[in-house]
């Protein structure tokens, strides 16, 4: 009788998607990327990804035009509301990376390719873990404020092909970050708020990785189904980005993470003249 090999790294990864409470969700990745880490999990297995991951019962989900814009002040509210914004965007992030793991067949990416995912699963958790740390010294938590589910559309648009899940995921919406962290930091700062910009701080390199990982994993992938990398992103951004992309851009960041601008600029909004 063939010995069972125990967990795969599908189970582990369909396990953190059903945890509803986020900070369960957080550590549930954090015990996975250990377990990957030991040679706990093993690689091969299938699994089948839920259409949705398990959510806590709050925050309420608004559809984005319904969220009040979020203002960095002297104030503790508009920090708040930037904080737990952020936490809800790494809560997702920890999904994100995780559904990676388990919706696309493990055939088609080497065994480095999960090594990636799995520390980027890792490195989302530890985000959230700050973040709503950081709220509880406010006297606040997650769930407090309403949120949106536009992250989790961009997982549903791109489940049936990891050449674009790797094109808007990590290269259009972790990249956007690149663009409008360092403001966020500069802001916190100038109020005086030193704690909750070194946590952006450690976000923002991180995720310079991680949209360093998308691209090369996206290039490696690209070019083994016989295509020009650029010309592939930019007709996926086209066909499943609604809209262009909003300039300004980081280049110093994207630059970093091996993402050039003649990727990106050729699909910029234009600049609006005053």
């Amino acid at each position: 009788m063939k010995k069972s090999l125990g967990p795969s790294l599908a189970d582990a990864a369909v396990s953190v998607l059903l945890t509803a409470e986020a900070a369960d969700k957080a550590m549930a990745a954090q015990d996975m990327a250990r377990d990957w880490r030991a040679h706990r999990l093993h690689p091969d297995g299938r699994a089948i990804a839920p259409e949705r991951p398990a959510r806590p019962k709050r925050p309420e989900l608004l559809a984005p035009r319904d969220l009040p814009r979020r203002r960095i002040g002297a104030d503790v509210e508009g920090r708040v509301a930037l904080l737990h914004a952020l936490a809800h965007i790494e809560l997702n992030a920890i999904d994100l990376a995780v559904d990676l793991l388990v919706r696309f067949p493990s055939e088609e990416m080497p065994p480095a390719f999960f090594d990636d995912w799995v520390r980027i699963a890792d490195e989302e958790a530890k985000h959230y873990l700050m973040l709503a740390g950081r709220l509880r010294s406010f006297g606040a938590s997650y769930g407090d404020l309403p949120a949106h589910d536009g992250l989790w559309q961009a997982a549903m648009d791109t489940s049936s092909d990891l050449l674009a899940r790797l094109a808007l995921v990590p290269m259009v919406l972790e990249a956007r970050g690149l663009d409008v962290t360092p403001g966020m930091i500069e802001k916190l700062i100038a109020v005086g708020d030193r704690e909750s910009a070194d946590i952006l701080q450690v976000i923002y390199e991180d995720e310079i990785g991680h949209v360093a990982c998308g691209k090369r994993w996206f290039d490696d992938l690209a070019g083994r189904r016989g295509l020009d990398p650029k010309e592939a992103w930019q007709k996926l951004v086209r066909e499943g980005f609604k809209g262009r992309l909003k300039p300004p851009f980081n280049e110093n960041a994207r630059d970093a993470a091996n993402f050039p601008s003649d990727f990106y600029r050729p699909l910029a909004s234009p600049k609006i003249s005053g």
